[in-house]
């Protein structure tokens, strides 16, 4: 009742606008946060303190937009004054690598493809020439060892830092390769926290090109841990197609965007898939939905990817199918996700 009630609300408020950002106060808006408790309705949106003035009769607008539903109760309108995170000021973050492009690939939810997506686009941005290294973030389920077909345990040089594993003339460090394979990782917030430190800072990185960090999925400690303090050049979020994995891409781009981060454009994965024996194409998970949603949220829609048999057995082989088959059709669709992304920093 209370998320059916939350989209009514949205519904009635999307005809306002932000007297300052002028956008409007729907799902997309990543300032309005909307909590329904008991048909009560608490709607908080973040401003800069410099321009509350402008805010003072936007509270009246929001309740009488929203007077005549029969089922809500009560409406309490809050504004808050976060101050933003400049990206700029590097020297403050507490990571810090020797990369001239660090790009976060994230998602809202977990099973998206989201560790497939990392592992195969450092492999085309590695055939194009580039600086690569790998940081599987995903503490609790790390798959870059599987998938790059590595499994040996880091070494540390002279300045006790670890020495990333190479695979492919990538570099690569997971939290999969200090703990066994079947071992699971129970950890506790700080000790997330300190891991993730011990793998950006203490890592002997070198000079890269590109680092790609596979996050774990949601929009937690772990994640916003490395937005913070990490010199990010941007985010790539993974969707699927279906309504209950945008939702949750959506929350990711919100964070993002309340950290400072720049979203380098989203990607629907598992778009489609294209049968063997009668070669036509089946939307398993719906269609077109994440290009949908990436025009509501003014982000670049960086491409569609299939579900395809080969890049699933190139992943549980550790054979990135960029490098393994890079004249595939799957790989095709990769090289040229990195094109764009190439074209972005040149």
């Amino acid at each position: 009742m209370s998320e059916q009630l939350k989209t009514a609300i949205f519904e009635k408020l999307k005809n306002l606008q932000d007297p300052i950002s002028k956008m409007p106060l729907d799902q997309s808006n990543p300032n309005l946060s909307i909590v329904i408790e008991n048909e009560k309705a608490l709607i908080t949106l973040t401003i800069d303190p410099n321009e509350k003035d402008k805010f003072e009769n936007f509270s009246t607008d929001i309740k009488n937009s929203l007077k005549n539903m029969s089922d809500l109760q009560s409406v309490n309108v809050v504004f808050t004054a976060e101050q933003k995170i400049k990206t700029s000021n590097i020297s403050s973050k507490k990571f810090n690598i020797n990369a001239k492009n660090i790009i976060a690939i994230a998602s809202g939810k977990g099973g998206v493809g989201k560790s497939t997506f990392t592992v195969n686009l450092a492999a085309a941005l590695k055939v194009a020439g580039n600086k690569i290294g790998i940081l599987d973030a995903d503490i609790y389920g790390p798959s870059v060892p599987r998938m790059m077909g590595v499994s040996d345990k880091p070494k540390a040089n002279e300045n006790n830092k670890l020495i990333p594993l190479i695979s492919n003339d990538i570099k690569c460090m997971s939290i999969g390769f200090l703990v066994g394979v079947d071992t699971p990782t129970i950890w506790r917030g700080p000790m997330v926290m300190k891991a993730l430190e011990q793998m950006y800072n203490g890592v002997e990185w070198g000079e890269l090109d590109y680092l790609l960090i596979d996050l774990p999925p949601g929009t937690g400690d772990a994640q916003l841990t490395l937005a913070q303090n990490s010199k990010l050049t941007g985010s790539i979020i993974i969707s699927t197609p279906q309504d209950v994995a945008l939702i949750d891409a959506r929350k990711g781009i919100n964070m993002f965007n309340k950290v400072g981060v720049n979203i380098l454009g989203i990607v629907e994965n598992m778009s489609y898939f294209i049968c063997s024996n009668c070669n036509e194409k089946h939307e398993i998970f719906s269609h077109g939905g994440v290009k949908e949603e990436s025009k509501k949220l003014n982000v670049d829609f960086l491409g569609e990817l299939p579900i395809d048999k080969d890049l699933r057995i190139g992943s549980d082989e550790g054979n990135p199918i960029c490098i393994s088959n890079p004249k595939s059709e799957i790989a095709k669709k990769y090289f040229e996700i990195a094109n764009k992304i190439n074209l972005r920093f040149k």
